[in-house]
């Protein structure tokens, strides 16, 4: 029985991830740098695919005195590009290499991907709103203890002002990027987001 469980073993989704040497073109990493990222990888995903549940738990560990795990949901959807409920090596590691060593553009792009929860190519108030939210239950009582409990609209309203810049209600990618290049405070605070990860 023991060699029918090798063979089980086998056969659930062991995924491999496309040459170290194509990554390497695609990212910013070099690769030495994947090699040791794909060891972490693997360490905490001997599958080589994440799903979503896992994700919120390695991202629990991160935050003890929150709940990451709306946080995690969203930031999962962001990762998960082909939207197949699944994180595979590749996805992290673009992802990663955006967020790490991308173009100011490029993390713009990726954080506006992360807003846009329905995908439609806009935020409306109510994505902003989800997203803020999280990131206060993640952060927990004691970073934020001074807070009132509308604190997060707050942020919300201002920030939306701020960036509709024609004033329909949505915002545009080119809305985005333009708003947060040309405001020290949504730089700062998208930062946040940086070390989030």
């Amino acid at each position: 029985s023991d060699k029918i469980e090798d063979e089980l073993e086998m056969t659930t989704v062991c995924h491999r991830p496309e040459g170290l040497e194509q990554l390497e073109a695609q990212t910013n990493f070099t690769k030495r740098e994947l090699q040791v990222l794909y060891r972490g990888f693997k360490n905490e995903c001997p599958s080589g695919v994440v799903n979503e549940e896992t994700f919120k738990q390695i991202y629990a560990q991160f935050f003890p005195h929150g709940d990451a795990s709306m946080y995690a949901h969203y930031l999962f959807n962001a990762f998960d590009t082909a939207q197949n409920g699944s994180v595979k090596f590749e996805d992290f590691v673009m992802a990663l290499s955006i967020l790490l060593r991308g173009t100011v553009h490029e993390k713009l792009r990726w954080t506006f991907n992360l807003y846009d929860i329905n995908k439609d190519g806009y935020i409306n108030k109510e994505e902003m709103m989800d997203i803020v939210k999280a990131i206060y239950d993640m952060m927990g009582k004691y970073t934020y203890p001074v807070l009132k409990e509308d604190a997060p609209r707050q942020h919300v309203e201002i920030f939306f002002q701020k960036m509709d810049k024609n004033k329909d209600g949505v915002v545009t990618l080119d809305e985005f990027i333009e708003s947060c290049q040309e405001d020290d405070n949504i730089m700062r605070s998208l930062q946040l987001f940086e070390n989030v990860m």
